[in-house]
């Protein structure tokens, strides 16, 4: 059947598919400047730093602003639309890139730190691909449109740590400044697609909205938002030091670069079923099968230190991330009606991010001051409490 000859609502279907790749090409453009972010960032925090235990602070602080960024996104998203708000975190991650850059050329930590803000802005309006592919997309094809658009971070996966290998000495003697004036266009592509993407307008105003505190309160919200912070904060609690871990273990950069593209593929890659098996089993299995994989990780971190060591456990951290934040966006769902889904999405992202940015300030302390096994050891207890919550009987995860 030709598009001229298909029916209203199979040319309707056809455009929400497109949509939903062309958010997924977004995704992918904004995640590969954080994947390139992840693999320099303690690496050039520790060179810059007189303090070596502040070597995470800049991805600290760009976990910080993607915090603090939900607040205002949210406000944007509900006045402006999808649209603007995307157009305002490229411009953040754009401007974030260049001041990077600014930081490497000065040789100074605390411009460079300085950039972690603007970054963290785009990094955390970009967050929101997930929620603007749920409202695209048909109910039954939800899951798989949220899981998909993740996947883009397959792409970003693969180009971003090749992009940090192949740029690193594009501008001598300043390692790492041709990459961030490279990752600086990406944005650029990002806004592009974004003028030729279908988003859903703002949502009409309420007169007497539910208070966020109301939302919170609701068991399936707190069972989302705490599920999606134990998954991210123990992910990224591990992630971010593994590059210094790696270093004082005799490794080159290209070694730990290739160690985050494997974590990266794995943390995106599962997310072409991840949406499936939630469709068949439910999210709250699948989260609780990324939990086990997440405990794993920590028994493959602890039992050496060679290559496959590093890789191994980052690769099941990887996909134990996916199932488990794939599968809490999913029950975020079922906490809030329509007219609330800006409000739920900002106070969730708030309090994932504000774990996220916690643990990746600490990471380096922790790493500096208690070593790699209490670092790894640490994601056990939260992962324990994920578990706890995931499993409770369904009653009382059901909003109110």
């Amino acid at each position: 059947m030709s598009i001229a000859t298909a029916t209203p609502e199979a040319r309707e279907e056809s455009r929400m598919r497109r949509d939903v790749w062309l958010l997924f090409f977004c995704q992918a453009l904004m995640n590969a400047s954080v994947v390139g972010q992840v693999a320099m960032s303690a690496l050039v925090g520790y060179s810059l730093a007189s303090d070596k235990s502040f070597a995470t602070l800049p991805m600290g602080i760009q976990m910080v602003a993607t915090m603090a960024a939900s607040i205002p996104a949210g406000i944007v998203f509900a006045r402006l639309g999808r649209r603007a708000g995307f157009m305002m975190g490229a411009i953040a991650s754009l401007l974030g890139c260049l001041t990077f850059a600014a930081g490497i050329w000065q040789h100074s930590f605390w411009l460079y730190v300085a950039g972690g803000l603007p970054a963290g802005i785009g990094f955390g309006i970009a967050q929101h691909y997930r929620f603007a592919a749920s409202e695209v997309a048909s109910p039954a094809y939800r899951p798989r449109a949220i899981s998909l658009v993740m996947t883009g971070g397959v792409l970003a996966a693969i180009f971003g740590p090749e992009l940090v290998k192949h740029s690193k000495d594009m501008a001598p003697p300043f390692l790492f400044l041709g990459t961030y004036l490279i990752l600086a266009l990406l944005p650029v592509a990002c806004m592009t697609l974004l003028s030729i993407v279908r988003l859903p307008p703002a949502p009409p105003r309420q007169a007497s909205p539910t208070p966020v505190g109301e939302i919170i309160r609701r068991p399936a919200f707190m069972a989302a938002a705490l599920t999606g912070a134990v998954a991210y904060g123990t992910m990224n609690l591990v992630m971010t030091s593994t590059p210094l871990e790696m270093m004082a273990c005799g490794f080159a950069v290209t070694a730990s670069a290739t160690v985050i593209q494997l974590h990266a593929v794995s943390m995106f890659a599962p997310g072409f079923v991840t949406g499936r098996l939630i469709s068949r089993w439910g999210a709250r299995p699948i989260v609780a099968v990324g939990a086990v994989l997440n405990a794993l990780c920590v028994a493959v971190a602890l039992s050496g230190q060679q290559f496959w060591h590093f890789s191994g456990a980052l690769v099941l951290l990887g996909v134990g991330w996916n199932f488990m934040f794939v599968g809490a966006t999913t029950m975020l769902g079922e906490a809030h009606s329509p007219a609330e889904r800006v409000r739920a999405q900002t106070a969730n992202d708030f309090i994932v991010f504000g774990t996220v940015a916690c643990t990746a300030m600490g990471s380096g302390a922790v790493h500096a001051g208690a070593g790699w096994d209490v670092l790894n050891l640490l994601l056990l207890p939260a992962l324990a409490v994920a578990l706890i919550v995931t499993l409770w009987p369904r009653r009382a995860a059901r909003p109110a």
